[in-house]
């Protein structure tokens, strides 16, 4: 079916989670609705912040830019603007933006009748977000234990925070989380290379089939998951390696303050070993 035949059997009034009918229309492709205006609302302010902030900042080098989240003297209090305020009121709005996202997709999986697998799937990654920027920084005490919002000064958070627990990747739930990552790399990969060589015959031959595909996984590995099976995995994996990097920082302080290389004392003082 032609997709703008298609379009016409969805794009009807209904399904909306706020609003009604007042914001239920398209322009263009894109499907506005509430949650798409409060989206636009929290990303432009959001934006126009990290500008102003960077115009406070003494260069507008895109690598030097950095918005810093509050000193740790402000605990969980509110900081001036210039000190940590501007950090707190654009993680605000990011979190509000994602989170309109996410629910205008849900709005969309209604009048398509379809699963909410999309936004589930998003709210794994807001998950991620809000864990490093809300839930890590109360468990700890500071908003100052966020990460700044910048390029270089990202990455030299990453690095410490690293650093401050000696060898993070010691750290059982970052060995689970890398696992999953490259898994899902792995397994996609695979999906991806063996759906273009079955859609993509030498000249004169005909598109191949699921059979094919099936066929050759049974004949190279022994078993095949299947057309549905590959994305149920593909997607358990990616959503997994999401869930425990999210677990892997938010344990790093709250709930284990050492060096991670000393959490596998209990592995060294098996009687096995004795």
């Amino acid at each position: 079916m032609a997709m703008l035949s298609f379009e016409k059997k969805y794009r009807v009034r209904g399904g909306t989670l706020i609003g009604g009918d007042l914001f239920d229309f398209w322009v263009g492709p894109f499907y506005v609705g509430f949650f798409g205006v409060t989206t636009v609302l929290f990303a432009a302010l959001g934006t126009a912040l990290i500008f102003y902030g960077a115009s406070q900042g003494g260069t507008w080098n895109p690598w030097q830019i950095s918005i810093a989240p509050p000193d740790l003297k402000y605990g969980l209090g509110l900081a001036p603007l210039m000190e940590g305020g501007l950090w707190q009121i654009i993680t605000v709005c990011a979190i509000g933006a994602f989170s309109s996202w996410a629910l205008r997709e849900v709005e969309i999986c209604r009048k398509l009748g379809m699963g909410y697998h999309v936004p589930f799937a998003f709210s794994v990654a807001i998950f991620a977000y809000v864990t490093l920027v809300v839930i890590r920084p109360v468990l700890l005490g500071a908003w100052g234990h966020g990460f700044p919002y910048g390029i270089f000064s990202h990455l030299d958070w990453v690095s410490n925070v690293g650093y401050q627990y000696l060898h993070f990747h010691y750290n059982p739930a970052h060995m689970i989380a890398v696992t999953f990552f490259f898994t899902t790399t792995m397994a996609l990969a695979l999906h991806g290379s063996l759906i273009l060589s079955a859609s993509n015959p030498k000249k004169g031959d005909v598109m191949k089939t699921p059979e094919h595909e099936n066929t050759f996984f049974r004949d190279a590995i022994g078993y095949s998951i299947g057309a549905l099976g590959i994305h149920r995995l593909g997607l358990f994996l990616a959503l997994s390696a999401g869930f425990w990097s999210a677990v892997c920082i938010v344990i790093s302080g709250p709930f284990w303050t050492r060096s991670w290389p000393e959490w596998w004392g209990w592995w060294l003082e098996l009687p096995i070993w004795r």
